[in-house]
């Protein structure tokens, strides 16, 4: 099925990412299906007003970490891909190594075997060499590293115009345009 996503969020901080793009997802004919870590659950509580109750609402399916038989962990649940939306560095490290702890890794790890676009909003700054590697080895199994980095030349006013050009970004990767999302035009 070319139009269905799952979308993972881990602990990380942004957690706002992976909210705006299942917002995003809404209004697109996508299917979603959502797992969250008990680290971003952490993370959603702290950062953002809504409650976890109405980001999982947005989703079309929910699924608990913990359950890792789940139809998404699966290659015969066919995807357009993933989206890890905040990616932690240890979720990225376990994704790296494909010793999966959870559904949101396993998935990740499963959306990798099948040559499905795994794409990481990937979260961390400054970098340390395993940081670095991990990503290396993830690009070289074909997964896309997308850090969440703000272009200004598309002239932000608030935080809220630099948060949907990144998610604009991310869906522009599985064909997915915003109606906002403001490309480069050159000079």
């Amino acid at each position: 099925m070319n139009n269905r996503i799952v979308i993972g969020i881990s602990g990380a901080s942004g957690s706002i990412y992976g909210m705006r793009i299942l917002k995003a997802l809404k209004g697109a004919d996508c299917e979603t299906h959502l797992v969250i870590s008990r680290a971003g659950k952490t993370t959603i509580a702290h950062e953002i007003t809504e409650r976890l109750e109405d980001i999982t609402s947005l989703a079309d399916f929910y699924y608990s970490e913990e359950k890792i038989g789940e139809k998404i962990a699966s290659g015969s649940f066919k995807t357009s891909g993933m989206i890890v939306a905040p990616c932690s560095m240890k979720t990225m490290s376990e994704i790296a190594s494909g010793v999966t702890s959870n559904l949101l890794t396993r998935a990740a790890d499963v959306t990798l075997k099948e040559r499905r676009k795994l794409v990481l909003i990937v979260r961390e700054s400054p970098l340390h060499l395993g940081h670095l590697q991990n990503m290396l080895k993830l690009t070289e199994m074909g997964a896309i590293i997308a850090p969440p980095m703000p272009a200004f030349y598309t002239k932000p006013k608030s935080l809220e115009d630099i948060i949907s050009h990144s998610i604009s970004k991310v869906l522009s990767l599985f064909d997915i345009k915003l109606p906002d999302f403001k490309e480069w035009q050159g000079v």
